[in-house]
């Protein structure tokens, strides 16, 4: 049979093509994914006439802190072409971000070296957005295992943006095949392919020596189904909550008194904190656990299949532990949404659809978003029930107790009146946010070292009794960082970059807002602007120092000051009377100053003076954009900080703006931002 040589050209080019091997990229991010993507590679791996392997290794696989997975990828003889360290240590949400950005960064010149004709990514993980972003612009075809999916959290917002970005899609059940159809992907380009792990979990299953497995990493002395599993990771989306959850999940466990297996939670925001629960509880050192970064894959199926139960909430409870019939308690909202192999009992109501106006539903659900704020001051205990908007809907005032029983007693009270008036009000209440005065510990909810003005109040655990009693989050801060925090949120702090709140009022406080973050300091001192000295020679302070701001500026100070001279006769002048029960305070010295008196207008000028120059030390330090001056004397120094700023300060500092709040309960109000910011999303 003859042919012609373009008939020939064409059989040739077809000859070289089916020669041609596929390159195919598979990027693994974590012990996790490896788990679902090893099967696939080995398959993969089995047709070298078919297939050009190229492994790519990243995330967390490469971190000492989860185990240095990547060395079960290479004891399962695969050659690794590239490892990227992409992580970005922080475990919060900006260091996901950056973490994703670096990968972004890295990515472009291994994919372009490999020169890929498709790549394989797994899942939901930050890490695999950045896989799939760069290779979309890189015009590689992209392969998405485990797409069309739903479990509840910001994970699927990520596996549907890989979907999207994904050419091709193996899915594991028939649901996820109808979602990705519902977002217009190409029925032909998905695979129901089922869960790529399940072959490995049905044939271990059948290993004969799950016993010592078992003894290995649990104990000699332990028995099949007499011990627990637990697996449970950070849900970013609810970061303190997910914290709170894990908390009570260890307090359950160690009161269960079996023998655990605990794995260290993954790489996610919150993981760093939910360690040091851990480590606080000592369970790394509890006879009763074996805490592990890592076990290898096989052996985790066997101590799974074999367990008691399994605790967390890890989808291998839902899906992998179903195949054994495991019975497993699942926690929290991770895995919401997640298909189970049984169906739950809980019934489902489907209610049909009812119009109504959207933008009146949405307002309706701003409003109702609320938070309890409690101001512990020196006089007064207050506690106010305030929505998202930053309207007080209700406040509670008492006078403070003085002993530590007493005042918390009274804290809960009124916090569970106020609960109680919010169901009546249509306030959902989503946390407690206290503000006190004295160095506080954000993250553990204590009060290091209290003022004078509040006794007792050193080394005290505030955040625990209260979370206890009321099954709420509770957040808890020194009430100059909380001013700072609500002109951050409701005033004019509310989109400046840098500033700097500052207290006046019975003392000198403050708060520094920098990169719209608020700056605590290594021991939780930063911004103690009270006790910023500005005279070597000056007034003994409440602080035990002399010369600070507070002993000139506070309240106190000039309530000293119009004492001394009201007892030299010199502070009343034509127009002023001071009843005889009357307590002589700051007020009468600021309406002497006011009627003429020359006196009493020369240690206000001193006074204004002192706090001046100790904002000038501020501009010079970190250099905000705007100063704002809160509390009840604020207007009295308004002129006076401008007027030293102007004199003293550098040119290039004169032009920060000085401003007045005009927050009524920035102490109320700053408690309940802490709250209000973590339910948008806002870490706090």
């Amino acid at each position: 049979m003859k042919c012609s040589l373009g008939e020939y050209k064409g059989l040739k080019r077809s000859e070289k093509r089916l020669k041609q091997r596929l390159r195919v990229c598979v990027a693994t991010c974590n012990r996790a994914d490896y788990s679902k993507l090893a099967p696939i590679m080995f398959g993969i791996k089995s047709h070298p006439e078919i297939f050009d392997l190229e492994v790519v290794v990243l995330g967390s696989h490469l971190i000492d802190d989860y185990g240095n997975t990547f060395r079960m990828i290479e004891q399962d003889e695969f050659d690794i072409r590239s490892k990227l360290h992409t992580i970005v240590r922080g475990e919060d949400e900006a260091a996901m971000v950056e973490s994703v950005g670096l990968a972004l960064v890295k990515l472009p010149d291994v994919l372009q070296r490999l020169a890929p004709d498709i790549l394989l990514v797994h899942g939901d993980r930050f890490d695999a957005l950045a896989l799939a972003t760069a290779a979309a612009l890189m015009n590689i075809r992209i392969l998405h295992l485990e797409g069309g999916e739903v479990s509840g959290t910001i994970d699927d917002s990520i596996r549907h943006s890989i979907s999207k970005l994904a050419h091709y899609h193996a899915v594991c059940t028939r649901s996820a095949e109808r979602h990705l159809i519902s977002m217009c992907e190409d029925h032909s380009h998905i695979l129901l392919a089922g869960c790529p792990s399940y072959d490995k979990l049905l044939s271990a299953h059948q290993r004969d020596d799950y016993t010592d497995i078992i003894k290995s990493w649990i104990g000699d002395d332990v028995k099949e189904q007499n011990y627990i599993v637990a697996l449970q990771h950070p849900v970013t989306t609810d970061i303190q909550n997910s914290i709170k959850i894990y908390e009570l999940m260890l307090d359950a466990v160690i009161s269960f008194n079996k023998r655990t297996l605990i794995l260290f939670p993954n790489i996610d925001a919150g993981s760093k904190e939910m360690v040091r629960v851990m480590r606080r509880k000592g369970i790394e050192q509890h006879p009763n656990f074996r805490a592990v970064k890592h076990v290898p894959f096989d052996q985790f199926i066997q101590l799974v299949a074999h367990a008691g139960c399994m605790i967390g909430n890890s989808s291998c409870g839902v899906r992998e532990a179903g195949a054994f019939g495991t019975p497993v308690i699942n926690l929290g909202t991770r895995q919401t949404g997640t298909e189970m192999r049984s169906n739950p009992l809980q019934k489902k109501f489907c209610f049909p659809a009812v119009k109504e106006c959207i933008s009146q539903d949405i307002d309706h659900i701003l409003e109702t978003q609320s938070a309890l704020a409690v101001d512990l001051g020196g006089t007064n205990l207050r506690v106010a029930i305030v929505c998202m908007k930053g309207k007080v809907v209700k406040k509670y005032t008492q006078l403070n107790p003085k002993t530590f029983e007493e005042r918390i007693e009274l804290i809960l009270t009124m916090c569970k009146q106020a609960m109680a008036d919010a169901i009546h009000l249509n306030c959902r209440i989503l946390g407690v946010g206290v503000s006190t005065g004295g160095r506080v510990n954000p993250q553990d909810g204590i009060v290091l070292h209290s003022t004078k003005l509040i006794n007792e109040w050193s080394s005290v655990d505030i955040r625990t009794p209260i979370s206890s009693a009321l099954h709420l989050p509770v957040w808890v801060d020194n009430d100059g960082n909380c001013a700072a925090l609500a002109e951050r949120k409701f005033g004019h702090g509310k989109g400046v970059e840098n500033f700097v709140t500052i207290i006046t009022g019975t003392g000198i406080g403050g708060g520094i807002i920098q990169h719209n973050e608020l700056i605590h300091g290594s021991t939780f001192c930063a911004a103690e602007l009270g006790h910023i000295v500005v005279s070597l020679e000056g007034p003994e302070c409440m602080c035990g120092s002399h010369g600070c701001i507070e002993a000139y500026s506070s309240g106190l100070a000039l309530q000293r000051e119009a004492k001394r001279l009201h007892d030299e006769d010199l502070l009343l002048v034509e127009g002023m009377t001071v009843n005889n029960k009357e307590q002589v305070n700051a007020i009468h010295l600021i309406n002497a100053a006011r009627l003429g008196n020359s006196k009493a207008e020369s240690i206000l000028h001193t006074a204004g003076t002192a706090l001046g120059l100790g904002i000038v030390n501020i501009l010079h330090m970190i250099n905000p954009s705007l100063v704002i001056l809160s509390g009840v004397l604020s207007e009295h120094y308004e002129n006076p900080v401008r007027q030293v700023i102007s004199q003293r300060a550098l040119l290039s500092a004169q032009g920060t703006k000085v401003m007045v709040s005009e927050l009524e309960d920035p102490a109320l109000l700053g408690a309940a931002s802490m709250v209000l910011d973590y339910t948008t999303r806002r870490t706090y």
